[in-house]
């Protein structure tokens, strides 16, 4: 019972919270929702602000997939996972709305808000440089390191924003959203030349390019 109420206390409070932000969110309406008293919620949590902290921190720092580990076939690996960044990001965008909405009065809303999408450009970083090593870019002696953070940044920007604003402005998104994210993806590949296959002679037992721009990408 007492991680059954545990549970759904943190549930409601993200509830609340995605409907009536941190002010709004007060300590009634969460047991109210929960199904229990208010001094239940604070024999859990203690305050109100360790309760919200708690809650949003539970759903923000869940486990995005990484892509493949070792590259086999670049567009319908990062297909499958924008397809899977997005439904995490439209599932949860409620939540990051009232996030960053609150990030002016609490900063460490952005942060929580961020979780998500900066551990997801930390996996396309490694990503890149897996393609790279297993010989699937073409001419990357010519790629700069800041173009390919950029190219990253942009994909990765570009699902957040289709996802985050679909519902919203949907003048801006006119094509369905599995086509538009295959799109992303096939423009974020071409950005960075990759090949059709991958090229033996740039692998990674290569030792001539296992020191170039592509493994610093910051």
């Amino acid at each position: 019972m007492i991680d059954d109420n545990h549970h759904r206390i943190l549930q409601a409070a993200l509830r609340v919270y995605a409907l009536h932000g941190w002010r709004g969110a007060t300590t009634r309406r969460i047991a109210d929702e929960a199904g229990v008293n208010e001094v239940t919620l604070f024999r859990h949590f203690g305050s109100k602000d360790a309760l919200l902290d708690a809650a949003i921190v539970s759903t923000t720092a869940e486990q995005n997939l990484t892509v493949a580990p070792e590259p086999k076939a670049p567009e319908s690996e990062l297909a499958h996972w924008a397809k899977t960044q997005h439904e995490n990001i439209s599932r949860k965008r409620t939540m990051l709305r009232q996030l960053m909405s609150d990030a002016g009065d609490r900063p460490e809303a952005a942060a929580c808000a961020g979780h998500g999408p900066n551990l997801a450009l930390t996996y396309l970083r490694d990503y890149v440089v897996q393609l790279r090593r297993a010989g699937w870019i073409a001419h990357e002696q010519s790629i700069q390191p800041a173009e390919v953070s950029a190219a990253v940044t942009m994909f990765m920007g570009a699902i957040f924003s289709d996802a985050m604003n679909r519902d919203l402005m949907p003048a801006m998104f006119p094509q369905a959203k599995e086509e538009t994210l295959v799109a992303y993806v096939r423009i974020f590949l071409r950005g960075l030349g990759v090949l059709s296959e991958p090229s033996a002679r740039h692998s990674r037992a290569d030792g001539r390019v296992s020191s170039t721009s592509l493994s610093n990408i910051e």
